[in-house]
Parts: structure tokens; sequence; C-alpha cells
């Protein structure tokens, strides 16, 4: 994958994830419910966005430094072995800093 290409897709991404992480961020600030029913039922539901939000985190993070390997011309190229990383994998995975044999061994 070329880094013009690698850059669009990850910026792309990018703004998808913050601009949930906002929406995300509004739903974690409303009022809660005054119901103390309803007010457990919204407890658990922001568990579950604090969790997913989390998880976006940690994928804009990857995205940062992925565009950052971009930026330095190193994007594709394992951090671990030093090796490219195969074309599929970065079609699947555009933030991985890995190739598969390097990945499979840190898991």
């Amino acid at each position: 994958m070329d880094d013009t290409r690698a850059k669009d897709i990850l910026l792309s991404r990018r703004a998808e994830l913050a601009g949930h992480l906002t929406e995300v961020e509004q739903q974690l600030d409303a009022t809660p419910p005054k119901d103390w029913e309803d007010f457990s039922s919204e407890r658990q539901g922001d568990e579950v966005l604090e969790a997913l939000g989390q998880a976006e985190l940690n994928e804009l993070r990857r995205i940062d430094a992925a565009l950052a390997r971009v930026a330095s011309g190193s994007y594709g190229v394992c951090l671990t072995c030093g090796e490219d990383i195969s074309e599929a994998r970065l079609a699947v995975l555009p933030d991985t800093p890995l190739c598969k044999t390097c990945a499979a061994t840190s898991a």
C-alpha cells in the first residue's frame, strides 16, 4: 500500500473515531435520570460506552503512531524485525506496526 493511500485511510478512520468519541463523551456527560431503575440501567450503558470509548482511544493512538510512520517514511516496515509488512495485512490492519510473524510471537 503506498503512503498516500495509507494516509488517506488512516485519516478517514481517525476522523470517524474522533466524531464517535465526541458523541460518547456527550452521552456520558448527560444528566442522569432521577428514577432509580432508569439510573441503574443508564449506568450499565455508561459502563459499556466507557469501555468502547477506551478501545477507540487506543485505536486512535495506534492510528497516530501509524501516521507518524507514514510521515517518517517507515510505514509498512515491521518495528520488530524490519521486514516489510504484507499488503494483505496492511489492508486489514492499516495501523499495525508488526508483520504477521512478529505479531504472532508477541501475542
